[in-house]
């Protein structure tokens, strides 16, 4: 719980008054412990007497976004909008998001972070429109024995998944299914990795790993 607390202090300077925020998958009490890592910074600045809106992706096929980080953020009485996954880009074109951050699964060595499905696409997204993106995670999640995000493994879950959404089916047994449950986010689209040692760059990464 304390490094939870110590990654919300540090992301938390990153949020100001007015600002949109926009997160992506669950990375909160529910699937974490203590503030979580993603939703940390929120809180804390929610704390500090900010007002701010977070946008929260559903994050397909199994909707963490909308049935956890949606539901935590409502029940702590922050400001949030559920929105698709493909209305994202939308949402930066209105200027309605100033920041983007997320957690991560696993983190290589060079920065390259894994984690759930559509990441990278939100970052390449927010990259199109200058708009920061950040990972939090704990040091727990750096893996210093794998040097680049190609080493990392990427799970493909059940067809089904894709083929209904709870019982009810929305495409045939036929139709081929591609169901990775994660992607890798290259460094080069991280603006900064929020950590309980503070907001490192990608050149600080090594050095705090051999700490």
């Amino acid at each position: 719980m304390r490094t939870c607390r110590a990654i919300g202090e540090h992301g938390a300077a990153l949020i100001q008054d007015g600002m949109g925020v926009l997160t992506h998958c669950n990375a909160g009490a529910l699937a974490t412990a203590g503030m979580g890592t993603a939703l940390a910074p929120m809180y804390v600045a929610h704390e500090q007497g900010r007002k701010f809106r977070v946008f929260a992706d559903e994050t397909r096929p199994l909707l963490q976004g909308a049935r956890l980080t949606s539901f935590e953020l409502a029940e702590n009485d922050l400001d949030v909008t559920l929105i698709t996954d493909s209305m994202a880009a939308v949402v930066m074109r209105q200027g309605w998001v100033q920041l983007v951050i997320t957690g991560a699964d696993r983190i290589a060595r060079n920065g390259d972070a894994a984690n759930k499905i559509g990441t990278y696409g939100v970052a390449t997204l927010a990259k199109a429109h200058s708009i920061p993106f950040y990972i939090a995670a704990p040091k727990s999640t750096f893996d210093p024995e794998l040097a680049a995000g190609a080493q990392i493994p990427i799970e493909e879950r059940n067809a089904r998944e894709l083929r209904f959404v709870g019982d009810v089916r929305t495409a045939p047994d036929r139709v081929k299914v591609y169901n990775p449950a994660f992607d890798v986010t290259p460094a080069g689209l991280i603006s900064g990795w929020i950590t309980e040692g503070g907001i490192l760059k990608a050149h600080e990464i090594a050095g705090w790993l051999a700490r």
